[in-house]
């Protein structure tokens, strides 16, 4: 059991760090390359790419929830359909998101945050992305859904080749050829299209038990699959929508600056969150696939070594951060820059306690999804990213100041986490005690 979990994580957790890597490599060349205003352009763009990925989740997660227990009950041909006929669902959505982001590409650009210094960098950055949105929202998927289709390895040379791809155009387009802004956005949708195909190829010719078939739509399965990705949505949804209150609370409280520190804990903070997500997600096929054959052994062993392996990570990153932060900051701040430098430092090492505890809510997320019980899933994640961190960023702000930006986000996990924990043993409370009465039926029969 426990190699078939490693098997199915590893990959899964790599996937997830090539794209951080590639997506911080692209924060870097954009510093190096332009100035720190346009890196301060990315992280007003990026509840954008976001909005993205969350749509990708919404689907992903739920098809390959259903496609995992049909494939448990042995219905290969009802999992093909039900990956068929949200590939193309997804598709349609995508196309229609694009249209309606050219269309409002000022007043979008507006709203996220962009500054007269900065707007200039975030319409030429948006217009771009959305052009290949459909190409992101479909190389995510993909991505999940190769794993559910039992080949994780895939997964990771899916994410490679968009992570050669990025990089290497990146690097070609923003520093070679002075492309500016635009040539980041251009390197990322074609690195996206690349992985794309790649996976379609797998589909389409390879040896897949997923295979696009001819489809009814089924409202029922659209429902059944938008319930349970919604907690996964909510939660890569709440990313954004943090990422677009801190950035309102920094320049009004800070300034440029602040947001030019943030983009750098943002990055790092993907990495974390990627990690733990990687972990979250390559654990999910298994639990639905021993749910869906009623081990509950199985997948309750599944979930704890879920939690096992994000506390190891967890300590590994906040010692890290600790003693590594300057090095950090200096990967994306010039070393002249030095009062801009020393502050992203602070501002690291006060936000750092945050990754102590965030795994541990990704993991509740992602299991109740696995077993069917997106109740709880939502709780959580509406809790941690559009309720509690909300919260804890305007009352941390008010009481302690601009440094309380830094502080909110422990404060949210913290109880978060305490609710996430409450609910697991309420759960575990209830399957005891039904356990006992069980047994206590079977003694008097």
């Amino acid at each position: 059991m426990k190699r078939k979990f490693l098997m199915y994580v590893i990959p899964s957790v790599s996937a997830m760090w090539i794209y951080s890597l590639y997506t911080m490599a692209s924060g870097i060349f954009v510093a190096k390359g332009i100035n720190e205003i346009a890196l301060a352009s990315l992280s007003i763009s990026m509840p954008f790419i976001n909005g993205v990925f969350a749509l990708a989740i919404l689907f992903a997660v739920g098809t390959s929830t259903i496609a995992s227990i049909n494939l448990g009950n042995k219905k290969t041909d009802k999992a093909s359909e039900i990956f068929s006929m949200n590939s193309v669902i997804l598709t349609v959505i995508s196309i229609t998101a694009t249209a309606a982001v050219l269309i409002n590409l000022d007043r979008i650009s507006y709203f996220l945050g962009a500054t007269d210094k900065t707007i200039v960098y975030v319409r030429d950055y948006l217009r771009l992305m959305s052009l290949y949105s459909v190409f992101a929202v479909l190389t995510y998927y993909f991505e999940v859904l190769v794993k559910t289709d039992g080949h994780p390895q895939l997964a990771t040379i899916g994410v490679g080749i968009s992570a050669v791809t990025n990089i290497s155009l990146v690097y070609l387009f923003v520093i070679r050829m002075n492309l500016g802004i635009k040539g980041a956005a251009l390197a990322s949708g074609l690195s996206y299209g690349a992985s794309t195909i790649f996976y379609l190829v797998h589909f389409i010719k390879g040896n897949s038990k997923l295979k696009f078939v001819s489809f009814k739509l089924d409202l029922s399965l659209i429902k059944r699959t938008l319930r349970l990705g919604l907690a996964d949505f909510i939660t890569e949804f709440s990313s954004g929508f943090i990422t677009f209150m801190f950035n309102w609370t920094i320049i009004r409280n800070i300034g440029e600056i602040g947001v030019i520190t943030y983009t750098v804990i943002v990055y790092l903070n993907s990495f974390v969150n990627m990690t733990m997500a990687g972990i979250s997600q390559g654990a999910q096929p298994l639990a639905s696939y021993y749910y869906g054959k009623d081990e509950k052994k199985s997948y309750s062993y599944i979930f704890k070594t879920s939690v096992k392996t994000v506390a190891l990570v967890s300590l590994a990153v906040y010692a890290v951060c600790m003693i590594f932060a300057e090095k950090i900051a200096g990967i994306y701040i010039r070393s002249e820059e030095t009062e801009l430098l020393q502050y992203s430092v602070r501002a690291l090492r006060t936000f750092a306690p945050t990754y102590l505890l965030a795994g541990f809510n990704i993991i509740f997320v992602g299991f109740y999804s696995a077993i069917e019980k997106p109740v709880y899933s939502m709780i959580i994640s509406i809790g941690r990213g559009l309720v509690v961190m909300s919260a804890s960023l305007m009352l941390m702000t008010e009481l302690v100041g601009p440094n309380g930006i830094w502080m909110s986000s422990v404060v949210s996990e913290v109880v978060c986490l305490a609710g996430a924990t409450l609910i697991f043993i309420k759960l575990h409370c209830d399957d005891m005690f039904s356990g006992i009465f069980e047994r206590q039926l079977r003694v008097k029969n």
